[in-house]
Protein backbone atom coordinates (compact mmCIF):
# COMPACT_ATOMS: atom_id res chain seq x y z
CA UNK A 1 0.00 0.00 0.00
CA UNK A 2 1.37 3.42 -0.99
CA UNK A 3 0.84 6.20 1.53
CA UNK A 4 0.29 9.55 -0.15
CA UNK A 5 -0.52 11.10 3.20
CA UNK A 6 0.92 14.06 5.14
CA UNK A 7 1.75 11.51 7.83
CA UNK A 8 2.38 8.87 8.78
CA UNK A 9 4.69 8.53 5.81
CA UNK A 10 6.27 5.43 4.36
CA UNK A 11 9.21 4.00 6.28
CA UNK A 12 12.11 2.55 4.23
CA UNK A 13 12.63 -1.11 4.99
CA UNK A 14 16.15 -0.68 6.37
CA UNK A 15 14.93 1.99 8.80
CA UNK A 16 11.99 -0.15 9.89
CA UNK A 17 14.27 -3.16 10.41
CA UNK A 18 16.74 -1.14 12.46
CA UNK A 19 14.03 -0.90 15.10
CA UNK A 20 14.23 -4.66 15.64
CA UNK A 21 17.76 -4.58 17.05
CA UNK A 22 18.32 -6.15 20.45
CA UNK A 23 17.08 -4.14 23.42
CA UNK A 24 19.59 -2.34 25.62
CA UNK A 25 19.59 -0.91 29.12
CA UNK A 26 18.02 2.53 28.74
CA UNK A 27 20.06 3.66 31.74
CA UNK A 28 23.31 2.19 30.50
CA UNK A 29 26.30 3.57 28.54
CA UNK A 30 25.02 2.26 25.19
CA UNK A 31 21.87 4.39 25.51
CA UNK A 32 23.87 7.40 26.63
CA UNK A 33 26.03 7.14 23.50
CA UNK A 34 22.94 6.76 21.30
CA UNK A 35 21.16 9.75 22.84
CA UNK A 36 24.23 11.95 22.56
CA UNK A 37 24.74 11.13 18.88
CA UNK A 38 21.09 11.59 17.96
CA UNK A 39 20.76 14.88 19.83
CA UNK A 40 23.74 16.34 17.99
CA UNK A 41 22.37 15.29 14.59
CA UNK A 42 18.96 16.76 15.45
CA UNK A 43 20.61 20.12 16.10
CA UNK A 44 21.90 20.06 12.52
CA UNK A 45 18.42 19.37 11.16
CA UNK A 46 16.89 22.12 13.30
CA UNK A 47 19.70 24.48 12.23
CA UNK A 48 20.27 25.40 15.86
CA UNK A 49 22.84 25.41 18.62
CA UNK A 50 20.04 24.99 21.15
CA UNK A 51 19.46 21.66 22.84
CA UNK A 52 17.00 19.40 21.02
CA UNK A 53 15.13 16.97 23.24
CA UNK A 54 13.40 13.73 22.30
CA UNK A 55 10.04 12.91 23.84
CA UNK A 56 8.38 9.53 23.56
CA UNK A 57 5.12 11.02 22.34
CA UNK A 58 3.29 12.03 19.19
CA UNK A 59 3.74 15.46 17.65
CA UNK A 60 0.77 16.68 19.67
CA UNK A 61 2.58 15.59 22.83
CA UNK A 62 5.46 17.79 21.77
CA UNK A 63 3.08 20.69 21.20
CA UNK A 64 1.57 20.22 24.66
CA UNK A 65 5.05 20.21 26.16
CA UNK A 66 5.84 23.45 24.33
CA UNK A 67 2.79 25.12 25.87
CA UNK A 68 2.66 23.78 29.43
CA UNK A 69 6.34 24.46 30.11
CA UNK A 70 6.17 28.12 29.15
CA UNK A 71 2.65 29.57 29.37
CA UNK A 72 0.95 30.20 32.70
CA UNK A 73 -2.66 31.06 33.51
CA UNK A 74 -1.89 34.78 33.84
CA UNK A 75 -0.15 35.10 30.47
CA UNK A 76 -1.46 36.84 27.37
CA UNK A 77 -0.74 34.92 24.17
CA UNK A 78 -1.12 35.65 20.46
CA UNK A 79 -2.21 32.48 18.68
CA UNK A 80 -1.92 32.60 14.89
CA UNK A 81 -4.02 29.94 13.22
CA UNK A 82 -4.43 29.09 9.55
CA UNK A 83 -6.06 25.69 9.97
CA UNK A 84 -6.93 22.67 12.09
CA UNK A 85 -3.54 22.36 13.77
CA UNK A 86 -3.36 26.05 14.54
CA UNK A 87 -6.73 25.60 16.24
CA UNK A 88 -5.25 22.70 18.22
CA UNK A 89 -2.49 24.99 19.45
CA UNK A 90 -5.22 27.40 20.56
CA UNK A 91 -6.93 24.62 22.53
CA UNK A 92 -3.67 23.87 24.31
CA UNK A 93 -3.21 27.53 25.23
CA UNK A 94 -6.79 27.72 26.50
CA UNK A 95 -6.17 24.60 28.59
CA UNK A 96 -3.57 26.47 30.66
CA UNK A 97 -6.08 29.19 31.51
CA UNK A 98 -4.03 31.79 29.65
CA UNK A 99 -5.63 34.68 27.77
CA UNK A 100 -5.34 34.13 24.01
CA UNK A 101 -5.70 36.77 21.35
CA UNK A 102 -6.51 34.89 18.16
CA UNK A 103 -5.37 35.95 14.70
CA UNK A 104 -7.34 33.58 12.51
CA UNK A 105 -7.14 33.21 8.73
CA UNK A 106 -9.51 31.48 6.35
CA UNK A 107 -8.46 28.03 5.19
CA UNK A 108 -5.90 28.32 2.41
CA UNK A 109 -4.58 31.70 3.52
CA UNK A 110 -1.25 32.23 5.31
CA UNK A 111 -0.46 34.66 8.10
CA UNK A 112 0.64 38.18 7.24
CA UNK A 113 3.48 39.80 9.19
CA UNK A 114 1.82 43.22 9.05
CA UNK A 115 -1.26 41.82 10.76
CA UNK A 116 0.90 40.36 13.51
CA UNK A 117 2.67 43.67 14.06
CA UNK A 118 -0.64 45.50 14.37
CA UNK A 119 -1.98 43.03 16.94
CA UNK A 120 1.18 43.29 19.05
CA UNK A 121 1.11 47.09 18.89
CA UNK A 122 -2.47 47.06 20.10
CA UNK A 123 -1.82 44.48 22.85
CA UNK A 124 1.31 45.40 24.75
CA UNK A 125 0.81 42.70 27.40
CA UNK A 126 1.21 39.80 24.95
CA UNK A 127 4.40 37.89 25.76
CA UNK A 128 4.04 34.76 23.62
CA UNK A 129 3.43 34.21 19.91
CA UNK A 130 2.26 30.70 18.99
CA UNK A 131 1.96 29.54 15.38
CA UNK A 132 2.12 26.66 12.93
CA UNK A 133 4.81 26.77 10.25
CA UNK A 134 3.25 24.29 7.85
CA UNK A 135 -0.48 23.55 8.07
CA UNK A 136 -1.13 20.09 6.66
CA UNK A 137 -4.90 20.43 6.99
CA UNK A 138 -4.91 23.10 4.27
CA UNK A 139 -1.65 22.45 2.42
CA UNK A 140 -0.48 25.95 3.33
CA UNK A 141 2.90 27.18 4.59
CA UNK A 142 3.43 30.30 6.68
CA UNK A 143 6.22 31.59 4.46
CA UNK A 144 6.47 34.85 6.41
CA UNK A 145 7.47 33.05 9.59
CA UNK A 146 10.93 34.67 9.75
CA UNK A 147 9.43 38.17 9.51
CA UNK A 148 6.71 37.28 12.02
CA UNK A 149 9.30 35.94 14.48
CA UNK A 150 11.44 39.07 14.05
CA UNK A 151 8.45 41.29 14.81
CA UNK A 152 7.49 39.15 17.80
CA UNK A 153 11.00 39.38 19.23
CA UNK A 154 11.01 43.16 18.79
CA UNK A 155 8.00 43.24 21.14
CA UNK A 156 9.75 40.98 23.64
CA UNK A 157 7.69 37.87 22.86
CA UNK A 158 8.74 34.24 23.09
CA UNK A 159 8.07 32.45 19.77
CA UNK A 160 6.65 28.91 19.89
CA UNK A 161 6.34 27.04 16.59
CA UNK A 162 4.70 23.85 15.36
CA UNK A 163 7.14 22.56 12.73
CA UNK A 164 5.84 19.00 12.95
CA UNK A 165 5.36 18.65 9.19
CA UNK A 166 7.93 21.14 7.91
CA UNK A 167 11.21 20.07 9.47
CA UNK A 168 13.26 17.95 7.03
CA UNK A 169 10.80 18.77 4.25
CA UNK A 170 11.69 22.45 4.08
CA UNK A 171 14.23 24.68 5.76
CA UNK A 172 13.50 25.68 9.35
CA UNK A 173 16.31 28.01 10.43
CA UNK A 174 15.65 28.01 14.16
CA UNK A 175 18.53 30.24 15.24
CA UNK A 176 18.54 32.60 12.25
CA UNK A 177 14.79 33.19 12.49
CA UNK A 178 14.82 33.59 16.27
CA UNK A 179 12.46 30.72 17.09
CA UNK A 180 12.51 29.90 20.79
CA UNK A 181 10.57 26.63 20.98
CA UNK A 182 10.17 24.43 17.90
CA UNK A 183 8.45 21.04 17.73
CA UNK A 184 8.56 18.26 15.12
CA UNK A 185 7.29 14.68 14.94
CA UNK A 186 8.85 11.44 13.75
CA UNK A 187 6.03 10.30 11.44
CA UNK A 188 6.40 13.17 8.95
CA UNK A 189 9.56 14.04 7.04
CA UNK A 190 11.85 11.97 9.25
CA UNK A 191 11.04 8.71 7.40
CA UNK A 192 10.29 6.67 10.49
CA UNK A 193 7.38 5.38 12.55
CA UNK A 194 5.17 7.58 14.75
CA UNK A 195 5.96 7.88 18.43
CA UNK A 196 8.71 10.47 18.92
CA UNK A 197 8.53 14.24 19.23
CA UNK A 198 11.52 16.55 18.96
CA UNK A 199 11.69 19.96 20.62
CA UNK A 200 14.38 22.64 20.50
CA UNK A 201 14.54 25.18 23.30
CA UNK A 202 16.32 28.55 23.48
CA UNK A 203 18.10 29.87 26.56
CA UNK A 204 15.35 32.45 27.01
CA UNK A 205 12.77 29.68 26.98
CA UNK A 206 14.63 27.73 29.66
CA UNK A 207 14.53 30.81 31.90
CA UNK A 208 10.78 31.18 31.40
CA UNK A 209 10.20 27.53 32.28
CA UNK A 210 11.60 28.12 35.75
CA UNK A 211 8.83 30.66 36.39
CA UNK A 212 5.98 28.83 34.62
CA UNK A 213 3.23 27.75 37.03
CA UNK A 214 1.34 25.38 34.74
CA UNK A 215 1.39 21.83 36.17
CA UNK A 216 3.32 19.20 34.22
CA UNK A 217 5.08 15.97 35.02
CA UNK A 218 5.76 13.63 32.09
CA UNK A 219 6.30 16.62 29.79
CA UNK A 220 8.46 18.61 32.24
CA UNK A 221 11.28 19.78 29.98
CA UNK A 222 13.52 20.79 32.87
CA UNK A 223 13.57 17.12 33.83
CA UNK A 224 14.59 16.30 30.25
CA UNK A 225 17.37 18.88 30.41
CA UNK A 226 18.77 17.36 33.60
CA UNK A 227 18.61 13.86 32.13
CA UNK A 228 20.22 14.81 28.81
CA UNK A 229 23.31 15.94 30.70
CA UNK A 230 23.76 12.25 31.55
CA UNK A 231 22.82 10.99 28.09
CA UNK A 232 19.40 9.84 29.24
CA UNK A 233 15.70 10.69 29.17
CA UNK A 234 13.76 11.16 32.42
CA UNK A 235 11.27 8.41 31.58
CA UNK A 236 11.55 5.10 29.75
CA UNK A 237 12.15 5.93 26.07
CA UNK A 238 10.85 4.03 23.06
CA UNK A 239 14.26 2.47 22.45
CA UNK A 240 13.29 0.80 19.18
CA UNK A 241 12.20 4.15 17.76
CA UNK A 242 15.50 5.67 18.84
CA UNK A 243 17.20 2.99 16.72
CA UNK A 244 15.04 3.98 13.76
CA UNK A 245 15.81 7.65 14.32
CA UNK A 246 19.53 6.93 14.40
CA UNK A 247 19.31 5.22 11.00
CA UNK A 248 17.05 7.89 9.52
CA UNK A 249 19.45 10.63 10.60
CA UNK A 250 22.32 8.81 8.91
CA UNK A 251 20.30 8.79 5.68
CA UNK A 252 19.48 12.48 6.09
CA UNK A 253 23.14 13.36 6.62
CA UNK A 254 24.16 11.29 3.59
CA UNK A 255 21.66 12.97 1.27
CA UNK A 256 22.29 16.43 2.69
CA UNK A 257 19.69 18.88 3.93
CA UNK A 258 19.76 21.14 0.87
CA UNK A 259 19.28 18.14 -1.42
CA UNK A 260 16.36 16.99 0.71
CA UNK A 261 14.71 20.40 0.48
CA UNK A 262 15.22 20.43 -3.29
CA UNK A 263 13.74 16.93 -3.62
CA UNK A 264 10.65 17.94 -1.67
CA UNK A 265 10.26 21.14 -3.67
CA UNK A 266 10.50 19.20 -6.94
CA UNK A 267 7.98 16.55 -5.87
CA UNK A 268 5.59 19.21 -4.59
CA UNK A 269 5.76 21.30 -7.75
CA UNK A 270 5.26 18.25 -9.96
CA UNK A 271 2.21 17.29 -7.91
CA UNK A 272 0.73 20.78 -8.01
CA UNK A 273 1.27 21.33 -11.73
CA UNK A 274 -0.17 17.90 -12.58
CA UNK A 275 -3.22 18.44 -10.39
CA UNK A 276 -3.86 21.79 -12.07
CA UNK A 277 -3.48 20.17 -15.51
CA UNK A 278 -6.21 17.75 -14.45
CA UNK A 279 -8.49 20.76 -13.99
CA UNK A 280 -8.52 21.03 -10.20
CA UNK A 281 -7.94 24.10 -8.04
CA UNK A 282 -5.70 24.11 -4.98
CA UNK A 283 -6.85 25.32 -1.58
CA UNK A 284 -3.69 27.22 -0.67
CA UNK A 285 -3.05 30.70 -2.01
CA UNK A 286 -0.46 30.84 -4.77
CA UNK A 287 3.04 31.20 -3.36
CA UNK A 288 2.08 29.67 -0.01
CA UNK A 289 1.53 26.07 -1.11
CA UNK A 290 3.12 23.44 1.11
CA UNK A 291 6.02 21.28 -0.02
CA UNK A 292 4.73 18.57 2.34
CA UNK A 293 1.17 18.10 1.09
CA UNK A 294 -1.12 19.47 -1.60
CA UNK A 295 -4.73 20.23 -0.65
CA UNK A 296 -7.08 19.98 -3.64
CA UNK A 297 -10.53 21.53 -3.79
CA UNK A 298 -13.25 18.98 -4.52
CA UNK A 299 -15.95 20.09 -6.98
CA UNK A 300 -19.52 19.73 -5.73
CA UNK A 301 -20.09 16.68 -7.93
CA UNK A 302 -17.05 14.79 -6.66
CA UNK A 303 -17.72 12.27 -3.91
CA UNK A 304 -14.47 12.45 -1.96
CA UNK A 305 -15.24 9.45 0.24
CA UNK A 306 -15.85 7.31 -2.82
CA UNK A 307 -12.67 8.55 -4.46
CA UNK A 308 -10.56 7.71 -1.43
CA UNK A 309 -12.16 4.27 -1.10
CA UNK A 310 -11.53 3.34 -4.73
CA UNK A 311 -7.94 4.59 -4.58
CA UNK A 312 -7.33 2.47 -1.49
CA UNK A 313 -9.12 -0.71 -2.50
CA UNK A 314 -8.39 -0.87 -6.25
CA UNK A 315 -5.16 1.09 -6.68
CA UNK A 316 -3.41 0.45 -3.34
CA UNK A 317 -2.91 4.15 -2.70
CA UNK A 318 -4.10 6.09 0.32
CA UNK A 319 -4.82 9.78 -0.08
CA UNK A 320 -6.07 11.97 2.76
CA UNK A 321 -9.47 13.60 3.01
CA UNK A 322 -10.30 16.92 4.62
CA UNK A 323 -10.37 17.37 8.38
CA UNK A 324 -13.12 18.98 10.43
CA UNK A 325 -15.22 21.40 8.40
CA UNK A 326 -13.10 20.59 5.34
CA UNK A 327 -14.44 17.03 5.28
CA UNK A 328 -15.79 16.22 1.81
CA UNK A 329 -14.59 19.58 0.48
CA UNK A 330 -10.96 18.73 -0.24
CA UNK A 331 -8.66 15.77 -0.65
CA UNK A 332 -4.93 15.80 0.00
CA UNK A 333 -1.88 14.36 -1.77
CA UNK A 334 1.10 13.91 0.53
CA UNK A 335 4.66 14.24 -0.75
CA UNK A 336 7.08 14.29 2.16
CA UNK A 337 9.59 12.01 3.77
CA UNK A 338 10.74 8.98 1.78
CA UNK A 339 9.41 10.16 -1.58
CA UNK A 340 10.80 10.62 -5.08
CA UNK A 341 9.57 11.40 -8.60
CA UNK A 342 8.51 7.81 -9.26
CA UNK A 343 6.31 7.87 -6.15
CA UNK A 344 4.65 11.05 -7.38
CA UNK A 345 4.04 9.52 -10.82
CA UNK A 346 2.47 6.43 -9.29
CA UNK A 347 0.32 8.55 -7.02
CA UNK A 348 -0.90 10.68 -9.92
CA UNK A 349 -1.66 7.56 -11.98
CA UNK A 350 -3.64 6.12 -9.06
CA UNK A 351 -5.57 9.36 -8.70
CA UNK A 352 -6.43 9.55 -12.39
CA UNK A 353 -7.48 5.89 -12.47
CA UNK A 354 -9.64 6.33 -9.37
CA UNK A 355 -11.37 9.36 -10.83
CA UNK A 356 -12.10 7.42 -14.02
CA UNK A 357 -13.33 4.45 -12.00
CA UNK A 358 -15.97 6.52 -10.24
CA UNK A 359 -16.95 8.21 -13.49
CA UNK A 360 -15.81 11.71 -12.58
CA UNK A 361 -15.00 14.01 -15.47
CA UNK A 362 -13.59 17.49 -14.98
Amino acid sequence: MKLRLPGPTEVPEHIALSGSKAMINHRGPEMAELVSSISSDLQTCFETKNEVHILTASGTGGLEAAIVNHISASDEVLVITIGIFGNRFLQLVEMTGAKPTVLKYDFGHAANANDVEKVLKDNSHIKFVVMTHNETSTGTTNNQIADIASIAKSFGCLVIVDAVSSLTAMSVEVDKWGLDVVVSGSQKGWMMAPGLAFISISEEAWDIQKKCTTPRFYFDLLKHKASLANGQTPWTPAVSLFYQLETALKDIKKEGMNNIFARHAFCAEKTRSSIKEMGFDLLADEGYESNSVTAIKAPDDLNVAQLLKVARTKYNTIFAGGQGSLGGKIFRFGHLGYVNENDIDMGLDALKSSLNEIGFRK
